[in-house]
């Protein structure tokens, strides 16, 4: 699935800004049709988000999976059909952009709820670890995926990311029956939504992971201006993009795998933070380059940076979030997800506009580094954590259970 995803998306982004450079636009206001990519998915998931959370906590997580993927099939079939009767518009492309973000919507909370109950809570992060390096394999591949078949023929990219879709809908009809989480009787939906949000805002662990990765790449996102770097700053074609996006998620994929084996155990907070300003150092280089190994390089750190975090704080947000909560919280964490990604490429996209892409990737990791100092002092707790351990009176441990055990 991520193969095929991130396939559809990084020519999603090369046709939107290539059209507008066609038709006339300058890389300013190409910038921000790019922008507008990013707006148009991250709405529909903000607004869907909660409902998603409550979705993944009251049913059955392995069907929500399966219609996003069969959506995604939907989008990557008519994307496909348009670019191979050379009739895709703007406009199109804008449409595809708000189903993907409602696809994310319901995905991501389905799937990361999904992931504890397939394995025993003491090998969690381990698993975490090689599931991100499936994404990062995902991320490598999927746009080399992308640009290659797109310099061979437009439209194969979308026709190789539907046979992909249909591959992981197989997949996910394979996995056999899970446990649902108890439900509290008689809970009002908007409750149980607003119940996931509280215990994010309670827990200062999880709070402070959550938002650190907000603000950071929010600030620092590069990802959307890749199409602009592509064709006129470093001026290296579809290819050139392609190996773009594959650099982060090379630098990811070995830092995954490398946790694989060696599980990081010691001093996890304070080395989440020094990941993070490493980000947004790596960040500035990459802004200023116009020599494409340099720009490689860079992004290959980027994305180790970014790994180490996401590991980190993956790991923290699912041991110390109770299982009945999982889905909403994760849906939380998606929430900022998508608020750094989707809607960091709409301000990346639109700082670009306005004061062009160069200036607008820097002083983006110089906001990140910022962001990291602050952080460090708004929540203590960041730099004081040295295990993945949770306290003691969490987590799975049933209301009913405890009851018993406090009773004589």
């Amino acid at each position: 699935m991520t193969l095929a995803q991130y396939a559809m998306m990084l020519i999603i982004g090369w046709q939107t800004y290539n059209i507008a450079r066609d038709g006339g636009l300058g890389v300013a206001a190409a910038s921000g049709q790019l922008a507008l990519i990013g707006l148009l998915q991250f709405i529909p998931l903000f607004l869907l988000t909660p409902f998603s959370g409550w979705a993944a906590d009251h049913f059955d997580r392995r069907n929500i999976a399966r219609l996003t993927v069969l959506a995604q099939f939907g989008c990557a079939g008519t994307l496909a059909w348009l670019t191979w009767n050379d009739s895709l518009t703007l406009t199109a492309l804008f449409a595809v952009a708000i189903v993907l973000g409602i696809v994310r919507a319901f995905n991501g909370p389905a799937l990361s709820a999904l992931a504890p109950n397939l394995v025993p809570k003491a090998i969690l992060p381990n698993a975490i670890a090689l599931s991100s390096i499936a994404w990062q394999v995902g991320m490598i591949v999927g746009p080399a995926i992308g640009g290659y078949t797109y310099a061979i023929l437009p439209a194969l990219p979308y026709f190789v990311a539907g046979g992909l879709f249909a591959v992981s809908l197989l997949a996910l009809s394979l996995i056999g029956k899970v446990p649902q989480p108890a439900r509290p009787q008689n809970q009002r939906p908007i409750h149980a939504m607003v119940e996931g949000l509280r215990y994010v805002v309670r827990n200062k662990m999880v709070l402070g992971a959550i938002t650190l990765d907000l603000f950071a790449v929010f600030l620092a996102g590069a990802t959307a201006l890749f199409p602009v770097y592509a064709r006129d700053i470093l001026q290296v074609g579809e290819t050139g993009l392609a190996q773009l996006a594959m650099a982060p998620a090379v630098g990811a994929a070995l830092t995954a795998l490398w946790f694989s084996f060696r599980p990081l155990r010691t001093n996890v907070g304070p080395k989440m933070l020094w990941a993070v300003a490493l980000f947004g150092l790596a960040t500035v280089i990459f802004g200023f380059s116009t020599f494409m190994p340099l720009s490689l390089a860079m992004l290959f750190i980027v994305g180790a940076a970014d790994m180490f975090s996401v590991y980190i704080r993956q790991s923290l947000i699912q041991l110390h979030t109770p299982d009945d909560k999982r889905g909403r919280v994760s849906s939380v964490s998606l929430l900022t997800i998508s608020a750094s990604n989707e809607f960091g490429d709409f301000f990346s996209g639109s700082l670009a506009f306005l004061v062009g892409p160069v200036f607008a990737i820097v002083s983006g990791g110089i906001g990140a580094i910022v962001t990291v100092a602050l952080w460090a002092r708004i929540f203590p707790v960041l730099r004081t954590t040295r295990t993945f351990d949770p306290p003691d009176e969490l987590l799975d441990t049933p209301p009913e259970e405890k009851l018993q055990e406090q009773m004589p």
